[in-house]
């Protein structure tokens, strides 16, 4: 039926009688399944990628953590709005909030927030503003919580410093064909090389602060009613420590290019300025006074930042001969790094300078 195993259920379901099972495949990373008990509420159960995350018990810490800080914050409202506000995780028999069946997989459950939907791109700006409020609302729920209580679920994940060593060693081992063929991005990388460390510098130095952060913000994990109002932020397994301009940054990324990630029609390519001012209208909304003046400042440069960062991730996977990304055809990284680097100029086109 799935791989979910009765030993996995009773640990989350105990004395459940399980009608069906049904597995989601909208995710790209773990396994996650749809359970229906006889009676009552359904739930998920979800196998952690132990490739991808190497702390699962840690990554299961952040995210439980948080969505206790999260329930705590919202209190004073009916419990059943709770819970379709905000994640809610179901403890094993253990007592702890993971199963770790007999093949060393880790489990989690939750409850499934039933009447809603999500979206894989979008397509009315009304679901960008709804998406920003979303996310906005989770870090100002989140801003008095201390972000060193987390651990670094992937760590170096966004720093830019480290995707530079990266990069310069992929220089080192590219053939002379991929050089070649990616000289006008190699040329354009060293071009922005300075401006795409403003927002490191300014987090090293201490003045911009560390948040608890989601680092998936792309509209897939904003969760929505079935009118289209915003709901929940799920798929939190790469909360951790980061600075508000990563979650930003990489919403307006996925939300306002015009095309399909891999598109190798340029023109195609554009910066949708209208989905970046309803997405911002929204998340500034909910962020109400937790964010400082110069975090607004900087948010335009957050966007071209992690626009950027994605960009320079495929590119070094190009040079490096693919070893990373998933590719169809021997030029698919280059596409989408040359993808990237046309939504920013843009981007640049569009909003001028933003450092």
């Amino acid at each position: 039926m799935s791989n979910l195993s009765k030993e996995i259920l009773d640990a989350f379901l105990p004395e459940n009688e399980i009608v069906s099972i049904s597995e989601l495949v909208s995710g790209h990373i773990n396994d996650t399944y749809l359970v229906k008990p006889r009676e009552g509420r359904q739930y998920i159960i979800q196998r952690i990628n132990n490739t991808v995350f190497k702390d699962i018990p840690g990554l299961i810490r952040n995210k439980t953590l948080v969505s206790k800080h999260l329930h705590k914050k919202m209190s004073g409202i009916s419990q059943e709005i709770i819970e379709r506000s905000v994640l809610t995780f179901l403890p094993s028999t253990s007592g702890s909030y993971f199963f770790k069946d007999k093949n060393g997989d880790f489990w989690n459950g939750m409850i499934y927030i039933d009447h809603s939907q999500t979206f894989e791109i979008v397509t009315d700006a009304s679901i960008a503003y709804e998406g920003g409020k979303l996310f906005g609302e989770f870090l100002n729920l989140t801003e008095d919580f201390n972000a060193s209580d987390l651990i670094e679920v992937i760590p170096q994940f966004h720093d830019m410093s480290f995707r530079f060593s990266q990069y310069d060693a992929s220089l080192k081992v590219a053939s002379e064909e991929r050089m070649l063929s990616s000289k006008s991005l190699i040329n354009r990388v060293e071009e922005l090389k300075r401006e795409m460390h403003i927002l490191q510098d300014l987090k090293e130095k201490g003045k911009i602060r560390l948040r608890v952060t989601h680092n998936d913000t792309k509209i897939s994990n904003a969760l929505f009613d079935l009118q289209g109002r915003g709901l929940c932020v799920i798929d939190t397994d790469t909360i951790m420590p980061g600075i508000i301009h990563y979650d930003f940054g990489d919403a307006i990324r996925t939300i306002c290019n015009t095309a399909a990630e891999d598109e190798k029609d340029l023109d195609k390519v554009n910066f949708n300025l209208v989905f970046y001012e309803a997405y911002k209208k929204g998340f500034l909304e909910k962020m109400n006074t937790s964010i400082t003046q110069l975090e607004r400042q900087y948010l335009p440069l957050g966007a071209k930042t992690m626009i950027f960062i994605m960009g320079l991730r495929f590119l070094t996977d190009y040079l490096n001969g693919d070893i990373y990304y998933k590719t169809k055809y021997p030029e698919h990284n280059l596409v989408r790094a040359k993808n990237q680097f046309k939504l920013i100029e843009s981007f640049e086109e569009i909003m001028g300078p933003v450092s």
